[in-house]
């Protein structure tokens, strides 16, 4: 069965991450959709189980979606270029 969280604006200022999802009792498996629609890049940093960390840039104007097995956290930083604005939205699973 899936869990849709509710889907989280954000407003981050040029150098500034936040985390919008952490699970560190395991991870689980989940969906993670950014959609950038400021003026500035932003990345998206993700840390699986028994994973390395992985960051993918979203250019201005764009969006990503992710399928990830044993997602622990999903944050987003902004680059020193400028501040960025959004949404990100994460749906869990066992799929």
């Amino acid at each position: 069965m899936a869990i849709l969280l509710p889907q989280q604006f954000y407003n981050l200022a040029a150098g500034v991450g936040k985390s919008y999802y952490e699970n560190l009792f395991g991870g689980t498996n989940a969906s993670i959709t950014v959609n950038n629609v400021g003026p500035a890049p932003v990345e998206l940093v993700v840390t699986r189980v028994d994973a390395p960390v992985i960051t993918y840039t979203i250019p201005a104007g764009n969006s990503l979606t992710l399928s990830v097995h044993l997602l622990l956290v999903a944050a987003l930083l902004t680059t020193v270029a400028g501040a960025s604005t959004g949404t990100i939205q994460i749906a869990t699973s066992d799929f």
